[in-house]
């Protein structure tokens, strides 16, 4: 009977499931694009001086803390006029989350018109709170790629892997089309430095200019895209105006009544103007645009973020330095090195080491590549769980939290960066759309230089090299670091147990790397 039972069940399931894969991506909606006249606003007004004596150039300024990437976002959500545009792979309902939405809504009390766009695979449990948000009149939220059941989801993924596998990845916050914020950063309280158990070392740019309306354009053509579905064809709940007031008011007063919470909400347009105006001479003025992929990435022939990438560095003349949460360079990343070795390149590259990475199937992919870039002339540093400088930025919520790294960011020859959301991993390359910010400026390369730098210091990570071990005449890896201005020497993954490195060994040896 129980065999019986249990195959009803599956055949349930996967009825459920094949009835779910419909998606309704004809559900009424209504076309808009970006804020035509950014120059009408205060946000647009403040830099027209400076665009207009920089023609062709965009203004950057980068955001390397966590608290600044948060005071950023809250404090132009204030400020907005006309409109607020949101694009994100991760949303998420913590105190930072929290905090950001309600900046938002009470931006479309003000009359801002808000459009948020969310990939659907990372908010199951976010689905109604973000919902309700949509019954604002001046709300409307869509969500990428959607699943068809919320019950279901683990099936529905398996049976229609194809399509699924297919995220946006992009992260973008633009106001008033006049300002953005393009990078490694979703919106999180690990992302901002706040979160009690682990954090991230991440990387963000705010831009003025030209550039915005790059990123304003990517924002359209993904928002007015099959593939970006109203939330209200995927929920039954409705709420009346005097129910949508209920939830505003709990928002305002929890938002009101968080204790502690270690960075300023700059609430009013004088202290957000105030802000500006003291960085306003440290934006860097310099060619700069967006690249970006095409919603529908898996079924176009065009040119995406990877190509445009590649090209790059295939014309690089004198180094390189990349930072990437998740590097798998798979045998094409390996043939580069070498051919970059051969042509005297410096090559070096910080990503995460077992302790500190948040996805052990990534870091087993990395892994199979490490010995083929060290012996091709990568300068190879994994983070340290405990990194000290890192640490440094973080708020006193963080405590003893550990250190992960978030950042997805280049430079080439000292004077050309890119930063954004793509990863230097097979997903990023082929699966997941993605942004990235392309800045032609040697000012800016040394402002990322040093950032990257301070990350390689041996307090913050382990340098790794191929060592011949002495006894046996076999090569090893070692990790390599520094406590207390000692060198230490590891012969195995720092700061993990033996469960941990035996479970990421055996994920290399699974068939799923062009799915990391």
């Amino acid at each position: 009977m129980m065999p019986v039972r249990i195959t009803c069940l599956l055949l349930g399931c996967l009825l459920l499931t094949g009835c779910a894969t419909t998606i309704p991506r004809d559900y009424k909606r209504t076309e808009s694009t970006a804020y035509a006249k950014p120059g009408e606003t205060e946000l647009g007004r403040f830099f027209q001086s400076e665009i207009a004596e920089h023609p062709g150039e965009s203004g950057v300024i980068l955001l390397s803390t966590g608290e600044w990437g948060f005071r950023a976002r809250a404090g132009l959500s204030n400020q907005a006029e006309k409109s607020i545009d949101v694009q994100y792979y991760i949303w998420e309902t913590d105190t930072a989350g929290t905090i950001l939405a309600e900046r938002i809504m009470r931006a479309a009390d003000r009359g801002v018109r808000v459009r948020m766009l969310l990939d659907h695979v990372t908010t199951k449990k976010t689905d109604f709170r973000f919902a309700r948000m949509d019954f604002h009149p001046n709300i409307e939220i869509r969500v990428f790629n959607p699943f068809a059941n919320r019950r279901f989801r683990t099936l529905e993924f398996l049976f229609s892997l194809e399509r699924l596998n297919h995220r946006m990845h992009n992260k973008a916050f633009i106001v008033d089309n006049a300002i953005a914020i393009v990078g490694g950063r979703n919106i999180g309280d690990n992302y901002f430095g706040v979160h009690a158990a682990a954090n991230f070392r991440d990387l963000d740019l705010a831009m003025v200019g030209p550039v915005v309306q790059d990123v304003s354009r990517s924002f359209d053509k993904y928002w007015n895209s099959e593939y970006a579905v109203p939330v209200r064809a995927l929920i039954d709940e409705r709420l009346s105006d005097a129910e949508l007031q209920q939830r505003k008011v709990w928002l305002y007063r929890w938002v009101e009544d968080v204790e502690g919470y270690p960075y300023p909400v700059d609430t009013t347009s004088d202290v957000v103007m105030a802000r500006l105006a003291e960085v306003r001479d440290q934006f860097i003025w310099a060619p700069a645009r967006a690249l970006y992929d095409e919603p529908d990435k898996l079924d176009t022939d065009q040119e995406d973020v990877a190509d445009h990438l590649i090209w790059l560095g295939k014309n690089k003349d004198h180094e390189v330095m990349i930072e990437a949460a998740y590097v798998i360079p798979g045998p094409e990343g390996v043939e580069r090195a070498r051919v970059n070795r051969e042509r005297g390149i410096s090559q070096r590259l910080l990503t995460n080491s077992l302790a500190t990475n948040d996805v052990a199937a990534a870091h087993a992919g990395s892994a199979k590549y490490r010995r083929d870039i060290i012996k091709n002339g990568v300068e190879l540093y994994e983070l340290r769980p405990d990194a000290s400088s890192v640490r440094e930025n973080w708020s006193m919520l963080a405590g003893r939290s550990k250190a992960s790294l978030h950042t997805k960011a280049s430079v080439v020859d000292r004077e050309l960066v890119a930063i954004g959301s793509f990863n230097v991993d097979p997903r990023s390359i082929a699966l997941n759309t993605e942004i990235v910010i392309l800045v032609e400026s040697p000012a800016l390369a040394e402002q990322v230089l040093d950032y990257m730098e301070e990350g390689i210091l041996p307090e913050n990570s382990y340098r790794v090299i191929l060592e011949t071990d002495e006894d046996t005449g076999a090569e090893r890896l070692v990790w390599i670091t520094e406590i207390d201005d000692k060198e230490v020497r590891y012969y195995s993954e720092p700061e993990v147990g033996p469960w941990r490195r035996f479970g990421t060994w055996f994920m290399g040896l699974l068939p799923i790397e062009k799915h990391l």
